[in-house]
Parts: structure tokens; C-alpha cells; sequence
């Protein structure tokens, strides 16, 4: 098992990367839609 700092670190990175996640996917999805309507 992973020691108690790692599970801390682990959350930590855990928290950003889903922080990040949260704002990047419906950017990326706007940005597809724009390009989409671009095209049409």
C-alpha cells in the first residue's frame, strides 16, 4: 500500500487534474462546435 504522503500527493494531483478537466472539455467542445459551423 501506498504510505500516507503518497495518498496525499495522490490526492492533491488527483484534484487538479480533474479541476483541469472540468473547464478543458467544454472548451475543446466549443472550440469542435465553432470549427463545425466554420465548415458548414
Amino acid at each position: 500500500m501506498a504510505s500516507a504522503n503518497d495518498m496525499k500527493a495522490h490526492e492533491g494531483t488527483y484534484g487538479s487534474f480533474i479541476g483541469l478537466l472540468k473547464w478543458s472539455v467544454p472548451l475543446i467542445a466549443l472550440i469542435a462546435l465553432f470549427v463545425i459551423f466554420i465548415i458548414s
